[in-house]
């Protein structure tokens, strides 16, 4: 997310920004006025014990029914439960073939006072009682009375937590020392959108969460410094870096007050050790560094040279894809290695400074691609992992002058590996249910960078650059789906692609052109893999003289912007197609600038 667009909300602007957008973002209702979405309000307060890790809980919840359905039944999800010994997420850590370096068999070996758990001791419907069930990482509820079309209805919630030794994403005491990385922390009321409810086990992978404000205390030993999501509503009561005077405190605790409007989780670190920096981005958010001061002092360093890089990097992303919305961001040292949640990231800080901006680029790039854009990451994990790639890797290449030829080389190397493999499953797959988390890893993260990037070459490099910035401006504060990209594409090129969809995103069909003959002036292609793509081409002429070639897919009823001669289309069904040029040939390059997934580059040239 590059940029010189920004306007610096105050809280009211934020706000009204957020009550606008309760009601689904506007230029998306005008192209889907059927669409809607369910929102959530939550008003919590917490009281945590340092020493124990253990936290006691209230929760207020005013729930919008915003769909067309009556609902009988709603579910939470309690993430923490995960990490107890025969979990969901522990046997399938202990039966993978290649599991996570950081669970392997770590949960299975958890002492009690190391576990993690969430306990709803009362729960209440308008006032009413309600029966529910723990089932796992998932509280199954069912209602009182169902809520209704439109209706609004309160649940009150006690609960009571215990924050799992740090294993996966969140935690207690991670590798570097940070005491709490509080991500998943509360009971979250699961998604209920045209589908049905999302209300599934957390197992090991991705989020996704219904859209709403956030108003959070947490009372906490007074030496800790909080970081995280939302806006500190009480800087004087607290320090800590967020004001200058001196506070006096009563007792051995401080309330931290936070509001967060229109995010759709809240996610909050800790540690007595914090350094507290911000940084303002011109015309743009305050940036907020979090790390602890414990480090060495070249690992201090790196993160004061991360601060103007991360200014750069917000920059980038506000004009390379859409203004971002609020008025703060924070790089938070905590958690696992990098995720990203609302307003913040927790990532680990003890490596290299190439490492640390590399991690903050991409989960900072998060901001648009899963939370402004919040699809359905278990899902549609590469419409999160790989736009969030590929404008991260254009965004480093830039920030950092490198003037890489094509900054998603990487990503198509890992893609055609795994195509290759005998091991891919279709971006259809459920998060959960790679066979491995290599194929995981490298269909959402390489793979859906690829279905970015190869866009591009499909409809061209500049109506790409228009396409992101619209499924920005048109999907923002909604929860959008893999057609959407495709759509909004379509709409700014003028050209069919649902071709494109379906054979990149829903199967594993394969790429792969190759050069037949060439006798004299006359070239023949063929079609070997059975998706179908348009084909950029090189002729290099016997006199040394060379001439771009175009060959339009037939199917997408258009051509893209280019300066190569067009010559006539190609129906997908013909394995081979012939062409003549005006002069004898020499040599032909398919695809010379690599731009295209062809899982077999050795046939593209003579």
């Amino acid at each position: 997310m590059k940029s010189s667009f920004f306007y610096f909300f105050s809280v009211i602007a934020i706000l009204s920004c957020s009550a606008s957008n309760i009601t689904v973002n506007a230029a998306h209702k005008a192209q889907n006025p059927g669409y809607w979405q369910q929102h959530v309000d939550y008003t919590m307060n917490i009281n945590m014990d340092v020493k124990t890790y253990q936290y006691q809980g209230t929760q207020h919840l005013v729930y919008t029914n915003n769909s067309p359905d009556v609902l009988n039944r709603v579910y939470y999800h309690l993430f923490f439960n995960a990490f107890q010994p025969g979990s969901e997420m522990d046997v399938r850590s202990l039966t993978i073939a290649d599991p996570d370096p950081r669970v392997k068999d770590r949960i299975s070996k958890l002492a009690p006072e190391d576990q993690g758990f969430l306990k709803v001791t009362s729960l209440t419907q308008n006032g009413i009682a309600l029966n529910y069930e723990t089932v796992g990482t998932v509280l199954e509820v069912n209602l009182a009375t169902p809520i209704q079309p439109g209706e609004q209805v309160t649940f009150d919630m006690v609960f009571n937590g215990q924050v799992p030794l740090q294993i996966r994403r969140a935690g207690k005491n991670n590798k570097e020392g940070v005491a709490l990385s509080m991500a998943q922390w509360y009971p979250k009321l699961a998604e209920y959108d045209f589908e049905g409810w999302h209300a599934d086990p957390y197992i090991a992978r991705e989020f996704h969460g219904v859209w709403g404000n956030f108003d959070v205390s947490i009372t906490i030993d007074k030496t800790y410094t909080i970081g995280g999501t939302g806006y500190l509503q009480n800087p004087s009561e607290i320090g800590h870096g967020y004001t200058t005077e001196k506070v006096k405190t009563k007792g051995d605790k401080l309330t931290w007050h936070f509001v967060a409007p229109n995010v759709h989780d809240f996610t909050w670190a800790a540690d007595p050790n914090y350094t507290h920096d911000t940084m303002q981005v011109p015309n743009g958010p305050m940036l907020h560094f979090f790390y602890k001061n414990t480090m060495a002092k070249d690992k201090l360093e790196n993160w004061k040279n991360l601060q103007p890089k991360t200014v750069e990097l917000m920059q980038y992303y506000s004009e390379h894809v859409g203004q971002y919305p609020y008025k703060q961001y924070s790089v938070i040292q905590g958690g696992d290695g990098g995720m990203e949640y609302g307003m913040c990231t927790l990532i680990t800080g003890e490596g290299t400074f190439n490492g640390l901006f590399g991690v903050t680029a991409h989960e900072m790039a998060h901001t648009w691609f899963q939370f402004l854009l919040a699809s359905n990451e278990s899902k549609h994990e590469w419409m999160d992992e790989g736009f969030t790639s590929y404008i991260s890797d254009l965004a480093e290449d830039e920030i950092l002058h490198k003037n890489s030829e094509n900054p998603t080389k990487n990503a198509y190397r890992g893609y055609i590996y795994l195509a290759k493999s005998g091991k891919e499953q279709p971006l259809t797959t459920h998060s959960d249910r790679y066979v491995y988390n290599q194929a995981y890893s490298i269909s959402a993260y390489s793979k859906g960078e690829v279905f970015l990037a190869q866009l591009g070459y499909v409809i061209g490099a500049e109506n790409l650059k228009t396409t992101i910035k619209k499924y920005f401006d048109d999907f923002k504060f909604t929860h959008p789906k893999p057609l959407d990209i495709v759509r909004t594409a379509e709409k700014v090129s003028g050209l069919e692609l649902d071709w494109y969809l379906i054979d990149f995103g829903q199967t594993t069909n394969t790429i792969d052109y190759g050069l037949k003959t060439v006798e004299g002036n006359t070239v023949t292609l063929e079609r070997i893999g059975l998706m179908p793509m348009p084909i950029d081409l090189t002729v290099t002429y016997a006199d040394g003289s060379t001439e771009d070639f175009y060959i339009p897919l037939q199917m997408m009823r258009g051509e893209k912007p280019t300066t190569a001669t067009i010559i006539k289309d190609w129906a997908w069904a013909y394995p081979t197609y012939t062409f003549t040029t005006s002069k004898p040939v020499e040599k032909v390059q398919i695809d010379p600038k690599e731009k295209m997934a062809d899982i077999n580059k050795e046939n593209n040239t003579n």
